[in-house]
This record gives structure tokens, C-alpha cells and sequence, in this order.
């Protein structure tokens, strides 16, 4: 590899070799390096190679132009590659980018020829032809959406009066162009948490959302479009344009009779609202000049410009909004959260330093379910917040919620260790504190496999560490449930935790990991002498029991069928052992999951574990549960044709035995239309 200067030559000789081929092939190498580098996402090779065949003047896109990928790569010699895997194109390497970033007059004005380039096939006759109302079933148009989506971001950045002309004239008729709906759904896309279903987009929308002013400006003018006119997904253009930060734009709708400055959305949004949600200053002094725009105005969910501005961590915006004597800078909304309590959990150290530095700001308020700044500022993990919070006197630092759950217990929940340091450091902490369901910090730090938290825990003499819930489970039961081995051994080697301690419905911890299939934590519970691996549960269930049938609904699994052998290599395990129901670990595996659902895995292991069950002297493969139904009856039901072959196979077994209700596993073949299975038995 050359050092820098040699490679830097390296690259401007290739391209001036680009430049000076013959016919066509420079026209297509500098093109395509050109829009591997400007492009606002990675290209395919597909949309590359059709993007390049679009003439710019043309009314019509001839796809006899369209040049081939290995065309391209000769044309750009060797600079581009194609990620076969991806099917995209990229640089050959990352100094090619920086050295064509650090060049600009390469490709002259890129943007201004992109959006010219877009804008020219969206005016085609061909993408005009298109009809809106069957636009997710289009033909083959690889550079459609990358057109639709992004020419008025390289149109923002660099416009022609060529691309203002275009433009011009797709948005005169963007209501039924076929570009429309692709973009809005893009938009929604980006925005799934807040908007309606859209009702009109219109070119006036679409040239605010993406600020492009001469064309707003021509517009409004030319086509004399009401600067309200309609809604895009709840929206006005003067709400697109705020939110997205375009001054310009704003100062030009707002000097428009027609435009309400203080317009709510559905949602009670205001143009304020959304400028200040994004940071957008400039934005926020424009419509705070107005006398019309209320500063205070809250929104559906009793939320202030102030409120999403603090959740931003906008410490710009959220110092012109204190500046207002209208605005109150510790209002609640609809569920008691001030901007300090956004702040705070969003850990914006700035804002809430800001914040607190207002009297009226009550730094310990509570919310309607409790939590104060503190809680969610501990839940998030932010210590600089969290040390802010604790230098004020008003705050309680083991202040617990509606539901018994203190500060250090969320930041037990999170794993995050320096926040449980700092509020241990503070002796008003409890350690070892419940919250109403019995959970401490312990328990929630292990059962989300907070290892380093869990050993800052027990480093404290008050935190007891075999202490159950209100269930009965204690923190190993959570370790263990969800597989974290290394909380699991730091657990195991303290002697007051119990390694088989039944919960209220008898269920141990290792019950609990043979379930879910945890292979380690289940070998570690067994090498333990005081665990026993029979031991059912309040149902009669064993730890084989549980794991035959497999974890969380989804079926055995390859973790579950290792688990089922090391179960069935211990001497003590009864293989064949009924629950209260009376029914055993092979006629629960025997049920499993339809072979059509639970997909060629979930049918291999539970084959696998029937057949490592029917290996074993001790176990009957016709027993009946308490109401007379086989391992192979439920297999029938099931539509597990494999198994019930396997089954079959037993000379014990029959097909024709009926249950307590008469049924036999042929009838029950029979009524749930398993006709391929009738067939093989």
C-alpha cells in the first residue's frame, strides 16, 4: 500500500485516465463515482446501472441505455466494486472517499446534477404513466424510490434553474404522481410512534418538508396554493417546515394571511412544538416574534414546547423558552412529568442544570406513578445527573414510587454499575429495599444478568441474598430462569443461597433453566449435591417434564434436547415420571408443536428427545394421563406424523386405544384433517 501522497496520486492519475477515455465510457466512470460518493444511501448495483441510463432532457427513459455492472467497473477503472453478497456497489476503499470528499470540483456542482437527474425521470412519461392507487404493485423501476425520496434533499443542497424547472412541474401534479405515496410512506417510516394515516400531500408539502425555498416561493405565487391548504400526516407546511428546521421556509409562509402560526395537529402539535422537539432554534425566536403563538400551549399528552425541548436535551431552545414569562418551567402534564423529570431520564446534564437553576423547579417532584427526576435519571444510567440530583438537599435519595420501587432499584434493573456506587454511597439507601412485589436490587440485577451490579450488592452486609419475593423466587430462580451462568456462580458461592429452593409453586432454579434450555447453568446446578434433579414442582412436574415440553411456547429446541440428556445420565431422574395430571415427559414432548409451525428444528429435536425417551427400559410409550390420553393420542392431535410413527414403532402401542371420552388417536387423526399422516399410519 502507498503512503498517503503516493496513493493521493495514485487516485488522481486514475481518474484523470477516467476522464480521457473514448465515447461514452468517461461520461459513465465519472457518473458512477459520482453517485457512489453523493448518494444519501448505498446504491444497488441495479439502481446504479438504471439511474445511469437516465437522459437528462428526455421525456422518455430508454432501458437500452442502462450499461452493465461489469461495464461500470471497467469505465471506472477498478474504483468501484460490487459487494456480491449485498448486491451493492461501493468505493474500493475508504481514501478514495476521503480523497474525492477533500477534491469537490471533481464532479463540479454533484447535487445540483443529481436532483436534475431524479427530477428528469420523475417527469417521464414512462413514471407518470404509473397510477397512484397501485403503486405497491409497480413494475420493475429500480430507481424510482431512490428518485422519490431523496432529489429534494440534493435539490436543498444545490438547485439548478433547470432542477427548479422540473421540480416545478412535478409538484404541480404531485397529488396523483406516483412519487407521491412512496415518500410519504418513507416519511412515516421515520415517524411510526406519532402519525395518522396521511390525507393529502400536495407540492407545497413537499417542497417545506424539505425546505427548498425558490420553489415554495413559486408555488405559492404561481399556483396560488392556500399555505394551509390540507394536512400531510397531521401536518400543515409551516409544521413540516419548522420541524425539519427550514427559517426560510417559515419566514415565507408565516408572511401569509392565511397561515395560523399556533395550529394544532391531531395531536395538538403546534409548529412551535415540533421546532423545539428538534433543536431548531432559529426556528423557535422566528415563531416566537409572533403574538399569536402561545409558548405554553400543550399538546394532547399535556406536553409544553418546553417539555420536548428538555427531553431533547436542546439546551439552546430551552433557555429562549425559560426567557418567557408565560412559560412555567415545572409543568406537570397528563401523567405528572415535568421537563426536569424528561430531562433527568434522557440524562441531559445541561438542561437540567438550567432547570434547577429556576426556583419554581421542585427537583424532587414526583410523577403520577411516584417516580421522581432521580429514579429516571438512575434508570437511564446518567451518574452526571444523578450526582446534580443529590447535591440538592430536597432530594430523597431512596425515594420509592407507587410501586415500592426506589432509584437504586432501577438502576439495578439497567446494570448500571456507576449509579449504583454513588447511591450507595449514600446512607439513606437501602440496599436491600423491596419494592411491592418483593423484588430488591438483587433480584432485578440477576435476573437481568447484571453481574457487576450483583457483586456491588453483595458487597453490602445488609443485602440478603437468598431472599424471595412476593412469588417465592429468589435471585438465583431469576439468574437461572434467564441463563446468565457467571451471576448464576457468583450466587452458588455464597453459603447462605439455597441452590434448590422451591418457589411458592414449587418450582426450583433448576427447574426454571431446564426449561429454557440453558445447558450451562443447568450442569453448574447439578454439580451442586443439594440439588435434586426429580424435584417436582407444586404440579408434579420435574425439570425433565418441563424441558421435554420446551421454553416460552416455542417447542424443543437443540439447547432443550442436550439439556434432556444430561437429565436423563442422572440416576435419581425418573424418566417416566407423571405430573398431577398424570401425564409424562414423553407425552409432552409426544404433543410438541405442529410440524408445519414450528418449523425443520423445533421437528428434528423433538423427534430426537421421543426417541432418546423410547430408549430407555423404564419408560411406557402407551401410558395413559388421568384422562386415559396416550403419548400418541396428542401426537395425533398435533399433527406430529413423525413422532406418532416413532411411536408406532413400540409394540405396546396402539392406535386404536380410546381416552375417557372414547377417542382414539385415529379419530383424533381424523377430525383435525391430518390426511398425509392418516395415510403413512
Amino acid at each position: 500500500m502507498a503512503d498517503g501522497l503516493g496513493l493521493e496520486g495514485a487516485y488522481g492519475a486514475t481518474i484523470e485516465r477516467i476522464k480521457e477515455q473514448d465515447g461514452d465510457k468517461s461520461r459513465l466512470g465519472m457518473a458512477a463515482l459520482m453517485w457512489i460518493s453523493y448518494a444519501e444511501r448505498t446504491l444497488s448495483a441495479s439502481e446504479l446501472c438504471y439511474t445511469l441510463a437516465i437522459e437528462l432532457g428526455s421525456r422518455n427513459f430508454n432501458a437500452s441505455n442502462i450499461p452493465s455492472m461489469s461495464t461500470l467497473v471497467v469505465c471506472c477503472q477498478g474504483l468501484i466494486t460490487v459487494d456480491k453478497r449485498a448486491s451493492t456497489v461501493r468505493l474500493i476503499h475508504f481514501s478514495l472517499r476521503e480523497y474525492l470528499s477533500a477534491h469537490p470540483n471533481i464532479f463540479g456542482t454533484p447535487h445540483a446534477a443529481m436532483a436534475e437527474i431524479c427530477l428528469t425521470y420523475l417527469n417521464s412519461q414512462q413514471v407518470k404513466a404509473l397510477s397512484v392507487s397501485d403503486y405497491q404493485d409497480i413494475p420493475d423501476t429500480p430507481s424510482l424510490d431512490y428518485c422519490s425520496i431523496y432529489w429534494g434533499i440534493h435539490a436543498k443542497r444545490d438547485l439548478s434553474e433547470h432542477a427548479r424547472s422540473l421540480a416545478l412541474e412535478l409538484l404541480s401534479e404531485y397529488d396523483g404522481h406516483i412519487s407521491n405515496p412512496i415518500l410519504a410512506d418513507y416519511i412515516e417510516e421515520l415517524d411510526l410512534n406519532e402519525y395518522a394515516t396521511y390525507t393529502r400531500f400536495n407540492g407545497l408539502h413537499c417542497a417545506s418538508l424539505f425546505g427548498i425555498i425558490e420553489v415554495v416561493v413559486a408555488l405559492i405565487g404561481t399556483h396560488g396554493y392556500g399555505s394551509n391548504e390540507g394536512y400531510f400526516l397531521g401536518n400543515s407546511p409551516l409544521a413540516w417546515a419548522a420541524r425539519n428546521g427550514h427559517e426560510e421556509v417559515v419566514e415565507i409562509l408565516l408572511g401569509w394571511e392565511e397561515v395560523n402560526p399556533d395550529e394544532s395537529n391531531d395531536y395538538g402539535r403546534t409548529p412551535l412544538s415540533y421546532a423545539a422537539a428538534k433543536g431548531n432554534e432559529e426556528v423557535v425566536k422566528i415563531l416566537l416574534r409572533r403574538e399569536d403563538v402561545n409558548p405554553e400551549r400543550v399538546d394532547e399528552d399535556g406536553r409544553t414546547a418546553l417539555s420536548h425541548a428538555a427531553e431533547g436535551g436542546h439546551r439552546g431552545v430551552v433557555k429562549i423558552l425559560l426567557e418567557r414569562e408565560e412559560v412555567i418551567p415545572d409543568k406537570p402534564d397528563n401523567d405528572g412529568r415535568t421537563p426536569l423529570s424528561y430531562a433527568a431520564w434522557y440524562g441531559c446534564r445541561g438542561v437540567v442544570k438550567m432547570l434547577l437553576g429556576r426556583e419554581e423547579v421542585n427537583p424532587d417532584r414526583p410523577s403520577d406513578c411516584g417516580r421522581t427526576p432521580l429514579s429516571l435519571a438512575s434508570e437511564y444510567g446518567s451518574e452526571d445527573v444523578v450526582k446534580i440530583l443529590l447535591g440538592r438537599k430536597e432530594v430523597d435519595p431512596d425515594r420509592p414510587d407507587n410501586d415500592g420501587g426506589t432509584p437504586l432499584l432501577y438502576a439495578a434493573l439497567s446494570g448500571s454499575e456507576g449509579v449504583v456506587k454513588i447511591l450507595l454511597g449514600r446512607e439513606e439507601v437501602s440496599p436491600d429495599r423491596p419494592s411491592d412485589c418483593g423484588r430488591t436490587p438483587l433480584s432485578l440485577a440477576s435476573g437481568y444478568g447484571s453481574e457487576g451490579v450483583v457483586k456491588i450488592l453483595l458487597g453490602r452486609e445488609e443485602v440478603n441474598p437468598d431472599r424471595p419475593d412476593n412469588n417465592g423466587r429468589t435471585p438465583l430462580s431469576y439468574a437461572a430462569r434467564s441463563g446468565y451462568e457467571g451471576v448464576v456462580e457468583v450466587l452458588l458461592s455464597l453459603e447462605g443461597v439455597n441452590p434448590d429452593k422451591p418457589a411458592d409453586d414449587g418450582r426450583t432454579p433448576l427447574s426454571h433453566a431446564s426449561q429454557c434450555g440453558f445447558e450451562e447453568v443447568v450442569k453448574i446446578l447439578l454439580g451442586r449435591e443439594d440439588v435434586n434433579p426429580d424435584k417436582p414442582d407444586n404440579c408434579g412436574r420435574t425439570p425433565l417434564s418441563h424441558v421435554a415440553e420446551g421454553g416460552y411456547a416455542r417447542g424443543v429446541r437443540r439447547e432443550h434436547t442436550r439439556v434432556v440428556k444430561i437429565l436423563l445420565g442422572r440416576e435419581e431422574v425418573h424418566p417416566d415420571k407423571p405430573d398431577n395430571c398424570g401425564r409424562t415427559p414423553l407425552s409432552y414432548v409426544a404433543e410438541g408443536w405442529c410440524e408445519f409451525s414450528c418449523g425443520l428444528t423445533g421437528w428434528r429435536e423433538n423427534t430426537r428427545v421421543v426417541k432418546m425417551l423410547l430408549g430407555r427400559e423404564d419408560v411406557d410409550p402407551d401410558r395413559p394421563d388421568n384422562w386415559g390420553r396416550t403419548p400418541l393420542s396428542y401426537a395425533a392431535q398435533r399433527g406430529q406424523g413423525t413422532v406418532a410413527i416413532i411411536l408406532l414403532g413400540a409394540k405396546e402401542v396402539s392406535l386404536d386405544k380410546p381416552d375417557k371420552n372414547g377417542k382414539t388417536p385415529r379419530m383424533f387423526t381424523a377430525s383435525w384433517h391430518h390426511v398425509t399422516w392418516m395415510a403413512l399410519l
